[in-house]
């Protein structure tokens, strides 16, 4: 093990989806999706009445992830009255991989997703799809795509193209590891990499034994096939921006931490102005605001969602067909702004004077100090307006922003 850790010493870790429990919430539980291209780990959660009032949300998640990174954010979701389902993507912890690299190829887990959402939202009711960070290529892949029925599409801390800056470096070192090990070591090196880096560096950071064990058996059982398939599809995804906007056939909301170090605030800020989707930047949250401000992310989706299928509804009543004015335009209401579809007329960003959803339950819209629940009420009052374009919030802790990352030992995403 000396001998290994003097080969890897080097290696460095960032922050990335740290569950703070593992312990599922009421009315959450285990699943497996069957579909046609087999089953699927998830974690499904349901509205306390038990009855589903709308549509589906089906989640994914990012590089090296899985679906326990939502943990936090399902029960709060699934109180607006709807069934909300969280991942693992082929070859991600507990769903089986597969030894072909073909298989995880971006069209390939776009169609997994496809028969994934036909299953969750039956009868062609629709999705609220959304995707983290590499997640979010796949969710959008799946959209130009067309072979599913989707209702609405976030882009939860993911970019318009390749990743960039440190953490590309990062990866492109562990994959240069994992090429050196070869197909029939790859999972050996996987095991290597962790025992001698990523584990330690996990303890060092202080994440709690049990979830540096919960990341130690989540690492591992990840594909390693999958590992080295989908780190090159970050490191060379192209830019399909264009496209989708062309597309505009769903409302678009890109949401993202205003710390965010795997693609920089900014160039998701350019990617929604792009898209002519609604933006919303969480204030003290890094690169997974579903663990780090999971009471703002939970109001900012939900808020999100219902918006857009209001919107749907009025279009097939034979309405306007447009969401209502965002907050900054003539007639707009900071407490129910609902974002137009993406390249629609009117569409935009949460700009200056925007507003954008808080975490509901707390006065003035900021979210709960240390002690507090970190369950908002879905039927709360809505968010009152911010003047940056960011939803008005506090670390979900009580930290700052400098504290607001979990570390995890883990590989970017």
């Amino acid at each position: 093990m000396r001998t290994i850790y003097a080969k890897l010493c080097w290696v460095s870790c960032h922050p990335v989806s740290t569950p703070r429990t593992l312990d599922l919430p009421e009315r959450v539980r285990r699943v497996n999706v069957p579909t046609g291209r087999g089953a699927f780990a998830a974690l499904e959660a349901i509205p306390g009445s038990g009855v589903c009032e709308r549509k589906p949300a089906l989640l994914l998640p990012g590089y090296t992830g899985s679906k326990e990174d939502f943990l936090a954010v399902l029960q709060p979701l699934a109180a607006a009255g709807r069934r909300v389902v969280a991942i693992d993507m082929r070859g991600q912890y507990e769903t089986p991989g597969a030894d072909d690299h073909c298989h995880y190829r971006p069209e390939a887990l776009a169609a997994d997703i496809a028969d994934i959402a036909a299953a969750v939202g039956p009868d062609g009711q629709g999705v609220h799809l959304l995707g983290h960070s590499f997640g979010g290529l796949i969710a959008r892949q799946v959209v130009l795509a067309q072979t599913a029925r989707i209702s609405s599409l976030t882009l939860l801390g993911s970019g318009p193209g390749s990743l960039r800056g440190e953490r590309a470096i990062l990866l492109r070192a562990m994959l240069a590891e994992l090429g050196k090990a070869g197909p029939s070591r790859r999972a050996e090196r996987v095991i290597e990499l962790w025992e001698a880096k990523l584990g330690p560096q996990a303890i060092a950071d202080g994440v709690p034994a049990p979830i540096v064990a919960f990341l130690r058996e989540r690492m591992l059982r990840n594909s390693a096939e999958g590992l080295v398939a989908m780190g090159k599809y970050l490191l060379s995804c192209p830019d399909q921006i264009a496209a989708l906007a062309d597309l505009g056939s769903s409302p678009v909301l890109v949401l993202y931490g205003e710390n965010d170090d795997a693609w920089a605030p900014a160039a998701q800020d350019r990617m929604a102005r792009r898209l002519g989707a609604q933006r919303v930047c969480i204030p003290a949250a890094a690169h997974s605001p579903a663990v780090e401000a999971p009471e703002t992310t939970a109001s900012t989706l939900t808020a999100f969602w219902n918006a857009a299928e209001g919107s749907e509804r009025r279009r097939k009543a034979g309405g306007h067909g447009a969401a209502p004015p965002a907050a900054d335009s003539p007639g707009g209401s900071a407490t129910g702004a609902a974002p137009p579809a993406a390249g629609s007329p009117g569409g935009g960003t949460t700009g200056a004077g925007g507003a954008a959803p808080p975490g509901a339950g707390s006065p003035g819209g900021g979210t709960t100090g240390p002690g507090s629940s970190d369950s908002p009420d879905a039927g709360s009052p809505g968010p009152r307006p911010a003047s940056n374009g960011t939803a008005d919030a506090r670390p979900s802790q009580g930290r700052r922003a400098s504290a607001a990352a979990m570390p995890s030992g883990q590989w970017p995403r």
